[in-house]
């Protein structure tokens, strides 16, 4: 959805509310004035004829003599307010008409391009994760399209610019409506492990060659996400306390990390083309028993050791082979892409 296209729904959102609402107003207005015509001494049928030819300004003439001040006033307050509820109502009917003309339009022009997407990413989802995500990859320039079951979560990313289906994901049409089997790469980050499996599997089954990238949130379901289907498992938990531990245990690393790792749209992505990563691993406690160097440790891992954060807080840039790995100590590792050197320290 383009800018012109999100203006054009801030303008005209929730239109049948409004529309209520006047109608309301109106009949309210109405039965008052009616009220006031009864207690006068006229008829409910008088009295309603002539609030009906008031409010819509016909002017057939008075159905009696209005020659009291109250009936005058009656009169007056019954002609500002019923007009002006009239005039509401035409607009939000209008209003409403008009909203649905262009949803009609949009949602059109939605499918159209959902049509065209082709070697796309599709992103089930569109919570706190997913949100991150979708702004990641627009920053990347890269063609994705949401699909959120939630309305309200659906017309925050449209408004932010995102392709967006509301739809459930778990629903297999759907996924075939997104043309999963031509996309490159599936990311389902919700918060349900059972819906994440459940998509997985309806993925995998409807493109062999996808990419498929899992949210987790129980330890227990990464191995059935696995088994589902999916190339890698994501869980936020995990990956969350383990910045957090690097930041109390290695704060001078984990800056270092963080400013190599921005902006991530450019050298992380430089980085991943050239299938390497950076990251940071924790020297095991069998170091203690035996001398393990930079060299053995690179050569052992295939890896690079950039940095080194002693256990005392000692950061030691561009370390030679000769020195020494110390049980405790933060390494900054560039390695290939979703290794960090594991193999080399659990030996």
């Amino acid at each position: 959805m383009r800018r012109g296209e999100r203006v054009i729904g801030g303008l005209i959102a929730r239109p049948f509310r409004n529309l209520a609402f006047a109608v309301a107003f109106v009949l309210a207005v109405a039965g008052m004035a009616v009220l006031a015509y009864m207690r006068a001494g006229w008829s409910f049928g008088d009295a309603l004829y002539m609030v009906t030819l008031t409010i819509f300004t016909v002017g057939y003439g008075e159905v009696r003599p209005v020659d009291t001040d109250d009936l005058r006033a009656v009169t007056m307050a019954t002609m500002v307010f019923g007009c002006t509820g009239v005039i509401i109502v035409t607009g939000a009917l209008v209003q409403a008409l008009t909203q649905s003309q262009l949803e009609q339009f949009f949602g059109k022009r939605v499918e159209r391009d959902i049509e065209k997407l082709d070697g796309h990413i599709v992103i089930c989802g569109f919570g706190r994760i997913g949100l991150m995500l979708a702004s990641e990859l627009a920053a990347a320039g890269e063609r994705f399209v949401v699909v959120e079951r939630d309305e309200a979560r659906c017309d925050e990313a449209r408004e932010l610019g995102y392709l967006c289906r509301h739809a459930d994901a778990t629903d297999e049409d759907v996924l075939r409506a997104m043309h999963v089997e031509r996309a490159k790469v599936l990311a389902t980050v919700l918060p349900d492990d059972a819906a994440n499996v459940f998509i997985t599997l309806s993925a995998r089954s409807l493109n062999p060659k996808i990419e498929i990238i899992a949210r987790g949130e129980r330890p227990t379901t990464e191995r059935k996400l696995v088994q589902a289907g999916a190339d890698k498992v994501v869980m936020p938990a995990h990956i969350g306390a383990e910045r957090i531990a690097e930041m109390i245990l290695y704060p001078r690393l984990a800056g270092f990390l963080k400013e190599a790792r921005a902006p991530a749209a450019q050298q992380s992505e430089a980085l991943a083309q050239l299938g390497l990563d950076l990251g940071l691993v924790t020297a095991p406690a069998s170091f203690a028993a035996r001398r393990v160097t930079v060299g053995d440790f690179e050569r052992r891992g295939g890896v690079l050791v950039v940095r080194i954060e002693r256990a005392n807080g000692t950061l030691i840039e561009k370390p030679k082979a000769d020195e020494v790995i110390s049980a405790g100590d933060g390494l900054a590792v560039l390695s290939k892409l979703g290794r960090l050197g594991l193999d080399a320290i659990t030996d």
